[in-house]
């Protein structure tokens, strides 16, 4: 079983940052591809980055390439969210996820092929 616990949400203005944090039961050299997701209400979730298995790259959705960064701190089986540049528009609730992956580019995995989840956490930004 794995488990996530996702922090560092909260209330910030536009133009500020966060730092989001994901714990996770599995080190992050393990075959799991991890990745970043957002669901706004009335939304579907989206996809936003993710990180490959094996050491592989970090894929980025188009809208937040420049502003969002991830890594990863195998030492402490942590993962982390960068978002600078914070808009309106990025205003949800944020999950990290992660799934046993045999691909190399973590981009083709979808919402539903993931398998564990954290329990999110809230983003809101101000005009």
């Amino acid at each position: 079983e794995v488990q996530l616990v996702e922090s560092g949400g909260g209330l910030v203005q536009a133009g500020g940052s966060l730092r989001l944090s994901c714990a996770v039961s599995v080190f992050a050299r393990d075959s799991y591809a991890f990745g970043w997701f957002r669901q706004a209400p009335g939304k579907e979730r989206e996809w936003v980055s993710c990180l490959s298995a094996n050491g592989g790259s970090t894929y980025y959705e188009e809208s937040v390439k420049g502003r969002f960064t991830m890594s990863s701190d195998d030492a402490k089986s942590m993962m982390y969210r960068q978002m600078n540049s914070l808009k309106p528009e990025d205003t949800a609730v944020y999950y990290c996820a992660a799934v046993p992956s045999v691909l190399i580019v973590c981009s083709d995995y979808g919402v539903s092929d993931y398998d564990y989840w954290g329990q999110g956490t809230q983003v809101t930004v101000s005009s």
